[in-house]
């Protein structure tokens, strides 16, 4: 974020949740998880037993590529948090100074308290001091735990500055020092956005002062040859960025996301696409985080969380002025940022744009299963032949004419084949940077899958909104047909639909109102297709009187209560459709069956809550607690056991059913494949595939 406007240890903390054989449960059991880092505590719950902490080796190494210092603290933690106490190589690159106005003071001038001058550099300088004063807070306890500053050569042609944790040499932050907008919205040419739509041929440097950096102008292609070398030095299994396609909010809905923000996501995507090409490098996946968007939205993370988020924002602000530890006369901190914290409901919440989906998991009609992913921008196909062996093939890659964006779903055919969905981007300048809707199906049934075939996206998603769209749902009713489901970037509900020759419909609209996350769509025992999507006050329902019907015309008001909009998961209930959900300013999962009967009761499934959708397998459970791992349990027999395992993970786990058992599969943040019985969630034995 601009000025204009963690984290100490937590405590090991794990959510509950439980189904419609048990309709309350209590907290969960607390265990204790042993870090690279350190010991985070340990709590146990009364009356339950204490959690397993499974250990697992992840080679996972994280890279962060943010427009602003501060852009990672507001929307990106606590992850970043999670990934700095963990041990692993983890690498933050901040594209512009973010020199604003170079003032460096908490709201405006009164009586007794004039604004100090604007000196940029300086300004600059303060913010970096504030981002090396927060990660040194997150990884070691100490605001002061030195670094080591050098300047490193750039494949773009410059210099860039690169700091290192001297107690955590893992830990790097890289300054690239360009020019920042200096304008959230207005359409300035010396921006990453002129540079990336050429209404300028290169932009300039703002070094901070004290740098040991050189000053470059970078062009377009010498700004991604810049962020392509950076990662092929520090070799990132996980990418993050800000949201490059954000959504229209608030009462004006207008674009509100910084253009800074947009346009050092679209330079990141532009390298990785590169980077991808180049022989040698670990597989990746990406993550990308709504930024000022969330501020419009229930928030995701409950107080402790917020509080902890907020701490370390407080580091970076140098909340006493008085107290100058970092020695420097620039200041130790980003002032403009004391009187405000929390920022605007940014610490309240973490958000995931994209990767939230739990349907990549399919089973074939022989009892084999097929994972779907997305890495180096391509889709992976990750394929376990039935019966006992345990065995999985490697990854196959099949690319797409674009580049594949997290957060595939997947069905099952009819005939026995499965669909894979998912959204494309295609990079360029103003409105030829666009995403759509693409598909691949398997040839025969357990056969390889076919080219990947564009379904295009509504009308109402395209430049004018900067082509947000959500992760495809698909769904089979029980007349043979498939049908899915996208929110559009007018946060409304768009269908389109594939007749018994193969043919394609268009995109027609199903109305609804302040749509936010992805949309799930199920099957009832009838057959019938059932769709569920959140609003900022509700859930909206869709569904078939029949099979073989339209759906629909207008949403229905599902009674539900609020949700934090993100990470609704859905699976069949007899007639209707049982949701699960996460509760807001807690993060507990909450369910209910939405039948059409009348107002749902909404079980709340207790413990303390994490965030993103939890995967579903009959009585197994799996999803991310409150300090990021994997956790998963059994529900219907007594209180749940959760166990926790020491893995990081992208996206959302997913589950299904074959045969007399059900397996759970997450991706972990070293883009490989991790997999589990799920009639062993109490106690899960996680393995890996190959990859």
């Amino acid at each position: 974020m601009t000025p204009s406007q963690h984290r100490t240890k937590p405590s090991r903390r794990h959510f509950m949740l439980a189904s419609a054989a048990v309709a309350l449960v209590g907290a969960a059991g607390y265990g204790v998880a042993s870090w690279p880092g350190g010991t985070e505590e340990a709590h146990d719950g009364a009356g339950t037993d204490s959690a397993q902490e499974i250990p697992l080796v992840s080679s996972e190494s994280v890279m962060q590529i943010v427009a602003h210092p501060d852009d990672d603290l507001f929307f990106m933690n606590p992850d970043t948090g999670h990934s700095v106490r963990s041990g692993r190589p983890m690498t933050s690159v901040y594209v512009t100074s973010g020199e604003a106005d170079g003032v460096n003071a908490p709201g405006r001038a009164s009586v007794g308290h004039p604004m100090p001058p604007a000196d940029r550099p300086q300004y600059a300088e303060a913010r970096q001091n504030g981002i090396r004063a927060a990660y040194a807070q997150m990884a070691t306890g100490d605001k002061t735990s030195p670094w080591t500053r050098t300047s490193i050569p750039t494949t773009g042609g410059g210099t860039a500055e690169l700091d290192t944790l001297q107690a955590h040499p893992q830990i790097n932050l890289v300054w690239i020092q360009l020019r920042e907008a200096r304008e959230m919205y207005k359409d300035v040419a010396h921006s990453l956005r002129g540079l990336w739509n050429g209404q300028t041929p290169s932009l300039e440097p703002f070094l901070a002062s004290g740098t040991p950096a050189q000053p470059i102008s970078y062009t377009k292609d010498q700004l991604v040859d810049a962020l392509v070398g950076l990662m092929q030095r520090f070799r990132p299994t996980h990418i993050r960025t800000l949201d490059p396609t954000p959504a229209r909010e608030g009462v004006r809905h207008q674009i509100i996301d910084h253009q800074d923000h947009v346009f050092s996501a679209r330079f990141a995507q532009a390298a990785l696409q590169k980077y991808a090409a180049l022989s040698g490098h670990p597989n990746f996946t990406v993550q990308t985080y709504l930024g000022y968007n969330t501020s419009y939205l229930p928030h995701t993370l409950d107080k402790a969380g917020a509080d902890a988020k907020a701490e370390t924002v407080k580091t970076y602000a140098w909340m006493d002025p008085k107290d100058n530890y970092c020695g420097s006369p620039a200041g130790c901190g980003d002032r403009k940022v004391s009187n405000r914290p929390y920022g605007n409901n940014w610490a309240q919440s973490i958000r995931y744009s994209r990767a939230n989906s739990t349907s990549w998991l399919q089973p074939g009609e022989d009892g084999s299963l097929w994972a779907f992913g997305v890495l180096d921008q391509k889709l992976a196909v990750w394929h376990k032949p039935s019966g006992t062996n345990d065995t999985w093939a490697a990854p196959k890659l099949l690319a797409a004419d674009g580049l594949l964006d997290g957060g595939l779903t997947s069905v099952r055919l009819p005939d026995g084949r499965i669909a894979v969905f998912g959204t494309c981007t295609h990079l360029g300048r103003g409105a030829d940077y666009r995403r759509e809707i693409v598909t691949t199906v398997q040839q025969r049934p357990g056969g390889d899958f076919g080219p990947f075939r564009p379904l295009g996206s509504p009308p109402q998603s395209g430049a004018s909104v900067l082509s947000d769209l959500s992760a495809p749902a698909p769904a089979v009713d029980g007349s043979g047909r498939l049908a899915v489901f996208v929110r559009g970037g007018d946060l409304r509900l768009y269908q389109i639909e594939q007749d018994a020759k193969g043919k394609w419909s268009g995109w027609s609209d199903l109305g609804g109102t302040g749509l936010h996350g992805d949309p799930a769509a199920t099957t009832d025992s009838a057959g019938r297709i059932h769709v569920v999507a959140a609003t900022p006050k509700s859930v909206l329902t869709w569904a078939q009187s029949t099979p073989g019907a339209p759906l629909s015309a207008r949403p229905r008001q599902s009674g539900l209560p609020a949700t934090t909009v993100s990470g609704l998961s859905a699976r069949a209930d007899g007639d209707g459709v049982r949701v699960f959900f996460r509760k807001p300013d807690s993060g507990a999962v909450q369910t209910a069956v939405l039948d059409g009967s009348g107002r749902p009761v909404v079980l709340d499934l207790g413990g303390v809550g994490g965030y993103g959708a939890v995967g579903l397998c009959g009585p197994a459970i799996a999803g991310r607690g409150p300090d990021g791992t994997l956790g998963t349990t059994l529900i219907g027999g007594g209180t749940p056991r959760w166990t926790t395992a020491q893995l990081l993970i992208s996206g959302a786990p997913a589950g299904v059913r074959t045969g007399s058992d059900g397996f759970l599969t997450v991706l972990g943040l070293d883009a490989k494949l991790y997999w589990a019985r799920a009639s062993d969630a109490d106690a899960p034995k996680w393995r890996l595939a190959p990859g």
